[in-house]
């Protein structure tokens, strides 16, 4: 995949914005740098997280921006979502790649420095490097990575390497050194005073960053 897609990589999450705020927002979050989507909602049923699928998409594919759905292959697939992400326990990315097709976005959560096995990466658009600095949007996830951790994953990995996991304005441009596609974010955007002014600075903070191993 482009790894330009990766560069500013939204998850939603209704504990931080609600889903109606966050649709009525994303006009603007788009035209402030968002430019990849990731639907995550642990909560809502499958009825529910379809219909949010294709309200998600009439606003994303007109402007060009992929939407991808949290574990849910089969959401993915109904709602014509651009693909899916999925974690460390959840389907095989081998499983998801047949389920939707060679020209879906799979995405896959890495929680180590090394790469993962042979099948995966075979099956993998790119990796989530997971998480880099500790974070309060997830609890159960391996010790953090660090800055190193993704340099060494980016460094090895074919595909483009994406972080999350503690990122904010702040950090943003020290992971796009580490040779990372982008930066993954939930509350940087969705918790900000001002969301669409936070996406701005975000943007320009991983636009402006060298990277050392470019994807």
């Amino acid at each position: 995949m482009n790894p330009k897609l990766l560069r500013l990589y939204l998850v939603t999450d209704p504990g931080y914005l609600p889903h109606p705020r966050v649709l009525a927002l994303l006009p603007g979050l788009v035209e402030a740098g968002v430019t990849l989507v990731q639907l995550r909602d642990k909560q809502a049923d499958t009825r529910t997280l379809l219909d949010l699928a294709k309200a998600y998409l009439s606003v994303l594919r007109p402007r060009g921006v992929p939407l991808i759905v949290n574990d849910r292959a089969d959401v993915a697939v109904a709602s014509g979502a651009d693909g899916v992400h999925v974690g460390t326990s959840d389907l095989p990315a081998a499983a998801v790649r047949a389920l939707t097709g060679s020209n879906a976005i799979v995405g896959v959560s890495v929680e180590q420095p090394s790469l993962p096995d042979q099948e995966t990466m075979a099956a993998a658009s790119y990796l989530a490097a997971s998480p880099v600095f500790s974070t309060p949007t997830k609890t159960d996830t391996a010790p953090a990575l660090g800055l190193d951790g993704v340099r060494t994953l980016a460094s090895t990995s074919p595909i483009p390497v994406v972080g999350i996991g503690g990122l904010h304005a702040d950090n943003a441009g020290a992971l796009r050194a580490t040779g990372a596609a982008g930066a993954a974010v939930v509350s940087a955007i969705l918790a900000a005073d001002d969301p669409i002014a936070a996406t701005r600075n975000l943007s320009v903070r991983v636009r402006s960053a060298p990277q050392e191993h470019a994807p």
